[in-house]
């Protein structure tokens, strides 16, 4: 728990010329990092500064003394017949309950009451490529099936064989170590390190990085977690961003959108950190580091040199060059005996995933950043009423133009022009696509053609998909059908494979 380089459009995409200039910053907002060549400029004298740094032990003299601020474990203590290592560097990224060091009224504000689980509530396995120009990350949900080896219980001192239980309970009956043991077991991925965040260091390092940015296509609300955030853009600080990644009743896909959620907050806490000028600053760096690792577990392996290494992999890092998955599932409601309901591996998909991370390769075959965006619903089986909501003439018709060249079958509507907010409001500032919730995929396809576009469900609106233009509309993109991967008989998928850059806010 608790990842960009600038986007050029596809030279092949129809665009919407002559149309107004984006919205400005709103007022009381940080301005969005540039995303042109001063962002790579930045970049350059960023990257020049950490070698210089790093050459002169400089970089070490201003971390000295954090490892001291971390909490040690000893996961790899007595571990026999580990997998073989590879290239890469292998993290094993676990999030715990710990509200037990929330106050009182942080938890009744952000719904943490009751007892600790002393269990996992959230597990990846991140994977830095040998070059540390490349990530992988790979949720394993919580309620995967397992089967332990023999261990000692860490509270009784009992000795158990092996048998099966929830991924997420190895915590609590053989802490960091019988859950290492574990996911070597069941992945056959060499863990190289041991990271472990609470809920008190994942609000932390929101909170130093000044907040994260999420974006959503449809209000989230879970009565839970208190969740409630309609649809748009937020900057989420830290206890916000605790209620996005814990929600596990926004829908009826439970634990798995909830790991989808992790993967998208994760890609834009590493965007935010890499645009922010933290890595610029050496002093800075020190401080956020010193913040986020007070409260937080790690082997005894992890220290300074394992810091610079990671902040020179993110400064490295593109949100392009970032993947992220979950374990492909054949099998959810495995109900296990004195377990409970599971969800069980498909063991063919799994195997290939983990043997791209034992062999230091991409999850997915290479796709060139600022492609064309992956829609499963074709825009030629897709039929659009397009309306002006601005005082730019002819823009309805550019736009109209624009997308029946990408393919999608459009009314022909000309220079009509709407007002949804009624005769007060002359101009639309965000562009709209009123949708029937029957036809929610479609209007995904739509909205990926027009970048940074707000979806709206009207029930009863029909096939037709509505666009109110708004003034922030700049171009048509071109979009890529991409056809889902066959559904198991009780409705199960293998797992897609998504960048950084395909999750983050537009």
């Amino acid at each position: 728990m608790p990842s960009t380089p600038p986007r050029s459009p596809s030279p092949r995409s129809p665009s919407a010329p002559g149309g107004p200039p984006g919205p400005q910053p709103s007022e009381g907002r940080p301005a969005p990092v540039p995303r042109g060549r001063p962002r790579w400029t930045a970049r350059a004298v960023t990257a020049l500064s950490v070698v210089v740094l790093a050459s002169a032990g400089i970089g070490h003299t201003v971390l000295t003394g954090l490892d001291a601020d971390i909490g040690r474990v000893d996961p790899f203590k007595d571990m026999k017949n580990r997998p073989e290592g590879g290239d890469g560097m292998n993290v094993l990224l676990v999030g715990t309950d710990g509200r037990d060091r929330i106050s009182p009224r942080e938890r009744r504000r952000y719904r943490l009451g009751g007892a600790p689980c002393n269990c996992t509530d959230t597990m990846m396995i991140v994977h830095l490529s040998a070059d540390r120009r490349r990530a992988g990350v790979v949720s394993l949900p919580r309620d995967s099936y397992a089967t332990t080896p023999s261990h000692t219980d860490r509270t009784t001192h009992e000795k158990h064989p092996g048998h099966p239980l929830k991924l997420n309970a190895a915590y609590a009956e053989g802490g960091p170590q019988l859950t290492v043991r574990l996911v070597e077991s069941m992945t056959r991925v060499r863990i190289d390190h041991y990271l472990e965040v609470d809920f008190t260091s994942f609000m932390k390092t929101v909170d130093v990085l000044g907040g994260v940015e999420v974006c959503t296509a449809k209000p989230l609300r879970d009565g839970y977690t208190g969740l409630d955030l309609p649809v748009g853009t937020h900057r989420l600080m830290g206890g916000r961003a605790l209620q996005y990644v814990r929600a596990r009743h926004v829908d009826a896909a439970s634990d798995l959108s909830r790991m989808q959620r992790q993967q998208r907050f994760l890609a834009a806490l590493i965007d935010r950190a890499t645009s922010s000028g933290i890595l610029l600053n050496p002093l800075r760096f020190r401080d956020v580091a010193r913040a986020v690792l007070g409260s937080m577990r790690a082997d005894k392996g992890f220290g300074t040199d394992e810091l610079l290494t990671l902040g020179r992999a993110m400064w490295n890092l593109s949100l392009s060059s970032s993947e992220f998955t979950t374990v492909p599932i054949a099998r959810m409601g495995y109900t296990v005996e004195g377990v409970g309901s599971t969800l069980k591996w498909d063991t063919a998909k799994a195997r290939r995933l983990f043997a791209a991370l034992r062999h230091d390769k991409p999850l997915t075959a290479h796709r060139p950043a600022g492609g064309a965006p992956r829609v499963e619903v074709p825009p030629e089986q897709i039929r659009v009423q397009v309306e002006n909501g601005t005082g730019h003439e002819g823009l309805g018709r550019r736009v109209d133009a624009a997308l029946a060249a990408a393919g999608f079958g459009t009314t022909r509507a000309r220079s009509r022009t709407a007002h949804p907010g009624g005769p007060g409001e002359r101009t639309v500032r965000r562009t709209v696509i009123a949708y029937d919730p029957r036809w929610d995929r479609s209007a995904k396809t739509l909205a990926a053609a027009l970048p940074g576009s707000e979806l709206r469900a009207v029930r009863g609106r029909g096939r037709t998909l509505k666009v109110t233009l708004g003034s922030d509309v700049q171009k048509v993109r071109a979009v890529r059908v991409e056809h889902p991967a066959p559904r198991n008989t009780d409705g199960t998928s293998g797992a897609g494979v998504v960048r950084g850059d395909e999750v983050v806010c537009p």
